[in-house]
């Protein structure tokens, strides 16, 4: 797997987790397109990385698909793909609607089923390739009032290890991230909601769900993905790495 010039689309790359991917395998000397739905966003993080911009949204599944073939015949064949691109609301079951419930799947899972399916049998005829999916630990574990987040990621680790068994003998990869709370615009937005509906600060709240009793840092999930990259990665193949401080030990 060599990974010095090698093309890598990052979804979601505009900001919080998705940007410190692309920082990292920028990083490395990966040619990086960042995808998502943030224009402005996009393009500074690219110019700040020599990367390139592609903006899309990929809860539609033809755009999805407009994207990945769009980088193949304008960048190069994909060799790494990493479906980061997501979206989180919280409400009781009684209140998640039919629209919250289906943009939830959409995005979090549809897409990258969609990019997947459009970017996997291209990337198995030439040789190694590497998908992480991004997913969370609501992955492999419950929270309430996330009945459709919580799905969307178990669904998604589903695809993973089903993808990497349908895959393992094409020199492809296909592995999951799932991330407890990470200080990011999403976890500010859910520790808001927490203070507004108990009182009490709603970032030490998701904190104290860590044994180590802090936030993730986006740059840990890079890690993360990063490490199921190189060659020596090549026997790590459908598995779901928590990066949670201990929560789903």
């Amino acid at each position: 797997m060599e990974l010095l010039g090698a093309v890598a689309l990052v979804t979601g790359g505009g900001r919080g987790i998705g940007e410190a991917i692309a920082r990292r395998l920028a990083a490395a000397g990966l040619r990086v397109v960042v995808s998502g739905r943030d224009a402005a966003a996009l393009e500074a993080v690219a110019a700040s990385i020599g990367g390139i911009a592609l903006p899309a949204d990929l809860s539609d599944r033809s755009a999805a698909e407009t994207l990945a073939r769009t980088v193949a015949r304008d960048v190069g064949p994909i060799a790494v793909l990493v479906n980061n691109a997501g979206i989180a609301e919280s409400a009781p079951l009684a209140r998640t609607d039919d629209a919250i419930w289906d943009r939830t799947m959409a995005l979090n899972v549809t897409a990258a089923f969609t990019l997947c399916r459009a970017v996997m049998p291209a990337m198995a005829k030439r040789g190694p390739g590497r998908v992480v999916n991004v997913a969370s630990n609501a992955g492999l574990r419950g929270y309430a009032y996330t009945a459709a987040y919580c799905a969307s990621k178990h669904a998604l680790v589903g695809l993973t290890r089903a993808l990497a068994v349908e895959f393992a003998r094409t020199g492809v990869t296909v592995n999951a991230v799932c991330p407890g709370f990470v200080d990011t615009a999403m976890s500010e937005r859910a520790a808001s909601n927490i203070a507004r509906a108990t009182g009490k600060d709603g970032k030490d709240a998701l904190a104290a769900l860590s044994p180590q009793k802090r936030l993730m840092s986006p740059e840990e999930v890079a890690h993360a993905v990063w490490s199921f990259l190189p060659h020596e990665a090549r026997g790590m193949t459908g598995q779901c790495m928590a990066v949670d401080g201990g929560q789903t030990a």
